[in-house]
């Protein structure tokens, strides 16, 4: 199947209309397609999402990326708009750098048990808001070795176009679903076997360093929202709270940089 090259001269086009000042929240909440859009930004982005069986709605890109648009897309029925850079940054608006943008159909998101099926070390992510940082722990994740990533039902979507693109990509590449409300959450983890440590500030919290070198065969680790932490209900839900021992007048770290030091400490 060849790629279908159109090439697009007004910003007005309607083919252009999910590209056109559209916020990611927008995009999560268009009624047609049925569950949304997202965007996939790059052509490493663009890879891995085609890589993880997402399916692209349309693809815009300037003139000088539309062979590389082609080649991604080789087999895959979907248009590839050609345009120039001030038309794609007056639909953005932004400078379109990366070259290109895809609007890809949001896939429905499988169940915990699904999810975690075979995993031994899960990251769960409680109401962050910050579409850095769940991107930047979605590449912790990838890179020092969780199974799964799940989300509370209030953390920010990992498939906003920050996210995906701090994440480079890894987001398509880690299983991860929402979890439920606490305590439905923390009665799901237990069916499937997980001690639920959280990562928090605490008396009787037990140092990483200790609690690694007897973790448990299967790890949910709890990371809080930034500033705050994680809620008392996750608190509560939690088998045993962790710390990570700190020096110099630091009590914490940043919750993507205790992410990645704690998947390091607890790598199998």
């Amino acid at each position: 199947m060849d790629t279908r090259i159109e090439h697009i001269g007004d910003p007005a086009d309607p083919r252009l209309a999910d590209y056109r000042d559209l916020t990611d929240v927008v995009l999560r909440r268009v009624s047609e397609p049925a569950g949304g859009l997202y965007i996939a930004e790059s052509a490493k982005v663009l890879a891995r999402a085609l890589a993880a069986g997402h399916r692209p709605r349309s693809v815009l890109v300037q003139e000088k990326w539309a062979d590389e648009a082609s080649t991604l897309l080789a087999g895959i029925d979907a248009p590839v708009y050609v345009t120039s850079a001030d038309i794609a940054e007056q639909l953005t608006g932004y400078a379109v750098h990366r070259g290109i943008l895809a609007a890809m159909h949001r896939p429905a998101l499988p169940t915990v048990a699904e999810t975690v099926a075979g995993a031994r070390t899960v990251l769960v992510l409680e109401d962050l808001v910050d579409h850095t940082n769940v991107g930047a722990a979605f590449r912790g994740a990838a890179g020092l070795g969780a199974d799964a990533v799940l989300i509370s039902p209030r953390c920010a979507d990992p498939l906003y176009r920050r996210s995906v693109r701090v994440s480079m990509g890894t987001v398509f590449q880690v299983p991860w679903t929402r979890l439920p409300e606490w305590p439905q959450a923390r009665a799901q983890l237990h069916a499937a076997g997980f001690h639920l440590a959280a990562l928090a500030l605490a008396v009787d919290a037990v140092p990483l360093d200790v609690f690694a070198a007897q973790r448990p065969d299967r790890v949910a680790l709890l990371m809080g929202a930034e500033g705050d932490g994680l809620s008392r209900a996750a608190l509560e839900a939690s088998d045993t709270v962790v710390t990570i021992p700190m020096a110099g007048g630091v009590d914490s770290l940043n919750v993507a940089a205790a992410t990645a030091v704690t998947l390091w400490a607890l790598r199998a």
